[in-house]
């Protein structure tokens, strides 16, 4: 891991990082004033990711500190690449993305920057589920416009980013693409954007005092009701293929590829005319005292853990900056033992703190140094076999019949995306068609 952080350059408001998690970091600046960090740990966040047996590792990650100028807002994503350049998709994503929407917010007119109170935290957000994409979690009525601004702001980022990748021409594009889930933390006031199938879970606290995992986010698979509608009515094909009947994949309309296992995506443009989608689900949560952390990681980790076992294995973490590290390092043990003859898939992570306590109570390093000869929690303590159609406990019931934990074929090893590369006699790529669109829509240059 290469890190980052600054000793010399810390911001007001900013955390200071001890000793143990400088080795970590290798920070810069946004042009918004943001601090980026791209792997490593801070007091209140923990970022690992580890390259699986497939080949280079198409997973990345970022959080900025500061996002848009705002103390007090914190923005994170993970990112999942899949197909021949899925790992440049994913690692463009993550450094545009983020900009984009700071960009968006801080140029918006709702939004009075330099007064937290006139942002989320002087409304409440709530509506109903008219919209599936919208999700509202014990909030009031009176600030659904808000939310909807920001539901907004973000959505436009996401085409637009989207849109800017069908004319890179240092990415190929047309069968290569990425996931994407994001937060956006402003004070006590939670934005969820996802598009893909990796996953945003929260741990909070039941009356019991006992952590509960409440899932944030759908996996958008192509067999989700809503998504294979939307999939169908465009020509596309969503089916299972013999050897991996648990797998629902993405197919053009007369050709077996490239078989994509997720519904949504960013890239993938062979696909983006039969049913796939850069339109994230956006959803948000007002936080409370009894919620703890927060856990974005893509599918290599959901695949093989829970929610309820990411949960527990992050609890039980003793040092707080490696427990992004430890849940991989259980990930990977998973896919061992319940898939030995599979190949073990990329994982990434994010865990974010939101009840943190000051940086005065947190143990010094000696006394870190110390527990490191403490026996950290076992395997067999934290670890449960998750089953193939397992159901998490969540808030939105229209969801619960697509939250299954995926079970890998024994000798399988599933890949996002299948890509038996067809001939693409009558298909005009999405590039150039959005080429030839802006040229007929430039005027005629005068002829001299």
């Amino acid at each position: 891991m290469g890190g980052c952080c600054s000793k010399e350059e810390v911001k007001p408001g900013g955390l200071q990082c001890t000793e143990e998690e400088e080795d970590f970091f290798d920070g810069k600046e946004g042009e918004d004033g943001a601090r980026v960090r791209l792997k490593g740990s801070c007091t209140f966040a923990s970022m690992y990711t580890q390259q699986g047996w497939k080949g280079v590792n198409q997973d990345a990650m970022t959080m900025w500190e500061d996002f848009a100028g705002e103390k007090d807002t914190i923005f994170c994503g993970v990112f999942d690449g899949h197909g021949p350049f899925g790992h440049k998709v994913a690692g463009h994503v993550r450094d545009t993305l983020p900009m984009r929407l700071s960009s968006e917010f801080m140029s918006s007119q709702f939004f009075d920057h330099g007064n937290n109170d006139s942002n989320l935290n002087k409304n409440n957000v709530n509506g109903d589920d008219s919209d599936d994409s919208d999700h509202f979690h014990d909030v009031s009525d009176d600030s659904q416009h808000c939310f909807s601004a920001w539901k907004a702001i973000i959505v436009k980022a996401f085409e637009e980013m989207d849109k800017e990748l069908s004319q890179q021409a240092s990415i190929d594009c047309i069968c290569s693409g990425t996931t994407a889930v994001s937060i956006v933390k402003q004070m006590e006031h939670l934005i969820i954007a996802n598009l893909g199938d990796s996953r945003a879970v929260l741990c909070t606290r039941d009356n019991e005092n006992q952590p509960v995992a409440v899932q944030l986010t759908v996996d958008l698979k192509p067999n989700v009701p809503s998504e294979a509608e939307r999939i169908k009515s465009c020509k596309g094909r969503v089916f299972a293929l013999e050897e991996e009947p648990d797998v629902h994949r993405l197919w053009l309309p007369d050709e077996d590829s490239p078989g994509l296992a997720m519904a949504r995506a960013f890239g993938d443009f062979c696909l983006k005319d039969f049913g796939l989608i850069s339109t994230p689900q956006v959803s948000y949560r007002k936080l409370s005292e009894k919620d703890e952390f927060v856990v974005l990681a893509t599918d290599g980790v959901w695949d093989v853990l829970s929610n309820e076992e990411v949960v527990k294995i992050v609890s039980s973490v003793s040092k707080r900056y490696d427990a992004a590290k430890q849940l991989v390092d259980r990930a990977v043990r998973a896919w061992r033992f319940k898939h030995p003859t599979s190949k073990v898939d990329d994982c990434a992570v994010i865990c974010l703190f939101l009840n943190l306590l000051p940086t005065s109570t947190m143990p010094t390093i000696e006394a870190r140094r110390s527990s490191r000869k403490s026996r950290e929690p076992s395997f067999s303590d934290s670890f449960k076999t998750a089953r193939s159609g397992e159901v998490s406990d969540l808030d939105d019931e229209s969801t619960a019949g697509s939250r299954e934990v995926w079970t890998a074929l024994e000798g399988v090893s599933r890949v996002n995306s299948l890509l038996k590369l067809p001939r693409f006699a009558g298909v005009l790529s999405w590039r150039k068609r959005s080429v030839k669109v802006e040229e007929d829509e430039m005027p005629a240059s005068p002829k001299i």
